[in-house]
């Protein structure tokens, strides 16, 4: 592609040394700059894009997107924002994929990725030929590839739309995240149907405000105005609602549109009431798909777990053990009223907090695990540059009662399983799908699921 194409979709942006180049891929890191590039100096927290521009060109990169000249002999386009020039650019190089590709987005707080695991069968039951982009992983023609965010960057998500058009994918179940709409990694994706599934307290340490974090996840909304499905059962849908009176709304709400009862006799697999909402809202989004009730009611039925959500863990033993992300308040306290459900017994919980992220959230997660479980059990949850035993103290602080403290999360949920017993309901929460424990010099392997069979198995052949 010529230059000049890319430039036209920058527009207004200054051009420095131009000259007739031909464009054989977007680069923003330049360790995975070749040949033809065009590479964007992207300012970022920890590093600066257009320090690494020489070496971006050392790789092959042809012309450069930046924010300041720099004394470089190759074409440069000088923007104000070079992370937002990346998507319309990318929209333009990769032939505007998610005007081709139905796009059916889920942004929320909670739910997002059960949802979207939903809206994945959903497609498929309909023949819609799915991609997947989320949390846990992405599919691409059937490929499954390790996620490495939940949202990529805007030249990954047009890479990758583009890639599933080429690989026979006709839709794209996405989760949409507060990150990606803040950075502009979600500019120019066509989204065919946007899920909101509710709103609280996470991200502030990115976001500032709660409602900071609320107009990340509204912008997506406005943007185009894509047909909209809305959880009018929380307080932050119906604000979001007056906004988009002309959504399909859905919940535990006696005016929402689409209530429990439209469930009718399917079989849902997965348990809670959290998971009727997220049924409800992958209902929602299918209908704005003009998706038929016999392709959702099987694609519904289908799913019989998602990893690491609500997860069940048996080495035969006689009590639950469920591992499950929930590493927010309102998760926390979700999955913990589930739980509760289950047990004939006591309820124990492991938990914790990571590091380098919103702080407020400590004391509160205390506070509901300490209350709604009979056993709490406080970890350490990819503690990153901060001291474990810092997290944890602040997690004391909003405690009531007597709680259990073990900074080695092994030790703990080897604890936790030790003592329960038959009837007994063990929630290990914070993780859920993660394959490591995150530190400030390294990341071990480590996998919730693992320690806990490892446990299991243990206990079975002491008894």
């Amino acid at each position: 592609m010529h230059l000049e194409r890319v430039i036209a979709a920058l527009a207004p942006a200054d051009v420095l040394r131009l000259a007739p180049v031909e464009i054989g891929d977007l680069a923003y890191d330049a360790r995975a700059v070749g040949p033809g590039a065009l590479f964007f100096c992207v300012p970022g927290s920890r590093a600066d894009g257009h320090d690494f521009a020489p070496e971006a060109v050392a790789n092959g990169a042809v012309a450069l997107v930046v924010e300041r000249p720099l004394e470089l002999d190759v074409p440069q386009v000088v923007v104000p924002d070079a992370r937002r020039a990346m998507a319309p650019a990318a929209d333009e190089f990769f032939g505007h994929p998610s005007e081709e590709l139905q796009v059916a987005g889920v942004t929320g707080t909670n739910g997002k990725t059960t949802t979207t695991f939903l809206l994945y069968s959903i497609l498929a039951a309909a023949g819609r030929r799915p991609g997947l982009v989320g949390t846990i992983e992405s599919r691409v023609g059937g490929e499954r590839r390790l996620a490495i965010r939940t949202t990529p960057e805007a030249i990954d998500v047009q890479r990758t739309f583009r890639e599933m058009l080429d690989a026979g994918d006709r839709s794209c179940a996405m989760e949409a995240t507060s990150h990606g709409s803040e950075l502009g990694r979600l500019d120019r994706a066509h989204f065919s149907a946007l899920v909101f599934t509710n709103l609280s307290q996470d991200h502030l340490d990115f976001h500032g405000t709660m409602e900071r974090y609320f107009e990340a996840k509204r912008r997506l909304f406005l943007q185009g105005e894509p047909p909209a499905a809305i959880n009018v059962g929380t307080e932050w849908g119906r604000t979001l609602l007056r906004d988009r009176p002309d959504a399909l709304t859905f919940g535990f709400a006696d005016d929402a549109k689409l209530t429990p009862d439209a469930l009718g006799d399917i079989h849902l697999k997965l348990r809670g009431r959290f998971n009727v909402e997220n049924a409800l809202g992958a209902m929602a989004a299918s209908r704005l798909l003009e998706i038929d009730d016999d392709a959702i009611a099987r694609g519904l039925e289908a799913v019989r777990g998602v990893p690491g959500r609500f997860e069940s863990v048996s080495e035969g033993q006689p009590f639950e053990v469920i591992v499950d992300y929930a590493h927010k308040p309102e998760a926390l306290e979700s999955v913990l009223r589930t739980a509760r459900e289950l047990t004939t017994g006591r309820l124990i919980c492991v938990f914790g907090c990571g590091g380098d992220r919103d702080r407020g959230k400590r004391p509160l997660m205390g506070r509901i695990a300490s209350e709604l479980a009979d056993v709490a059990i406080v970890t350490s949850d990819n503690p990153r540059t901060e001291d474990p035993q810092a997290i944890i103290d602040e997690i004391l602080v909003g405690t009531t009662g007597e709680v259990e403290v073990e900074p080695d999360r092994t030790t703990a949920i080897e604890r936790a399983i030790s003592l329960a017993g038959e009837g007994d309901v063990v929630l290990i929460a914070g993780k859920g799908h993660e394959q490591g424990q995150e530190f400030a010099d390294r990341t071990i392997p480590f996998d919730d699921r693992d320690v806990a069979r490892d446990a299991l198995r243990r206990l079975g052949a002491t008894a």
